[in-house]
């Protein structure tokens, strides 16, 4: 056997053992790359602040994990916890509450009356309250689960910055790609993640605080719905609908109508409409202009708009980082392929 044939198949029985190995961080490796790609300008400005690449590392992961992790646990642990201290007598008592108010709706909402007595006669209280502890138990399971997720994106995170050059570098001398197609390689991934990865922190903090600044003067947490909000806000279409409803929904049973109609118009005009149609991808473009202003990696806004509800709706949560990397990605090869066919042409 040649020597480079006993190479390349000690090369792939390692990679075999590696993936075995490594598989169950593999996704949570990717996330944590791509948010160290997304956020090497801060990691670089403050390694040139402090001259040292160590905390420049440990100051952004913790940055990471104050300003997108430390806001959704803080919500799933509110959630969890409020969660299991209600009694299955008083989930029973809701039940039986929520289906006395649509058998017997206020005036103003007589006309669904005719639409909802087919579906009460299906519905059964024990069952409801059954299934609204199952979702208890299947709530506090994903919480716990994200919590170990989030903390491990983190220690992932921080290596990729710590050593990420080193790594980067590498993978140069490996693959034997012209510097200037590696560069560009680089370079376009790096700015596309930036302007996303920004642009979803900027819009989900800017949606959430219009949000929870309104519920907190109705009396609610505006911290904890502002958090639910914002990111509920990433999902496209009906993300907001999923708060605004039942906040709607629960001021109508109390009477509230003023405030409930209050609730629906904010929502939908303040948020859904001005907020999140026409401001929302104006940030987007500020960015992409700020961050690739002296670049000519700027990518489309509206492409990265698209390429995050893509993301989204392909990945889950997570589809709002993967999305626009593979997007970014695509492209950029394409680019490398026109540039070789003229190198070829002429």
């Amino acid at each position: 056997m040649k020597p480079q044939y006993f190479v390349a198949l000690l090369f792939i029985t390692s990679l075999y053992w590696m993936y075995l190995l490594y598989s169950p961080f593999i996704f949570i490796i990717t996330i944590a790359s791509l948010l160290a790609i997304s956020t090497s300008s801060i990691e670089s400005w403050l390694q040139k602040k402090s001259n040292s690449k160590l905390f420049s590392s440990l100051i952004s992961s913790l940055l990471l994990a104050l300003l997108f992790f430390a806001p959704l646990g803080y919500f799933l642990a509110t959630l969890t916890i409020k969660l299991n201290s209600i009694e299955p007598e008083k989930i029973a008592e809701l039940s039986f509450q929520v289906k006395h108010f649509v058998e017997n709706p206020p005036a103003y909402f007589n006309f669904v009356k005719t639409y909802t007595d087919d579906i009460l006669e299906n519905i059964n209280l024990n069952s409801l309250s059954q299934n609204a502890l199952s979702l208890t138990a299947t709530i506090g399971a994903f919480s716990a689960g994200f919590i170990k997720n989030a903390f491990l994106t983190v220690i992932f995170y921080f290596f990729a910055q710590y050593n990420g050059t080193h790594i980067v570098e590498f993978f140069k001398r490996v693959v034997q790609m012209p510097t200037h197609e590696t560069t560009l390689l680089s370079s376009e991934l790096s700015s596309v993640m930036s302007v996303v990865f920004y642009s979803i922190l900027v819009n989900a903090m800017f949606q959430g605080t219009l949000f929870g600044i309104v519920i907190s003067f109705m009396g609610y947490n505006g911290l904890l719905f502002g958090i639910m909000y914002g990111f509920a806000s990433l999902i496209p279409i009906i993300g907001g609908a999923l708060m605004w409803i039942p906040f709607m929904s629960y001021e109508l049973y109390l009477g509230n109508v003023a405030n409930a109609i209050f609730i629906t118009l904010y929502s939908i005009i303040i948020i859904s409409i001005i907020a999140d149609t026409f401001i929302k991808p104006l940030i987007i473009k500020e960015i992409n202009m700020r961050l690739l202003k002296e670049t000519d990696a700027r990518m489309n806004e509206l492409l990265i708009f698209f390429a995050i509800i893509a993301g989204l709706t392909t990945f889950g949560f997570w589809g709002m980082i993967l999305g626009p990397a593979i997007t970014a990605f695509f492209l950029t090869i394409l680019k490398l392929f026109e540039a070789r066919t003229k190198e070829f042409v002429e």
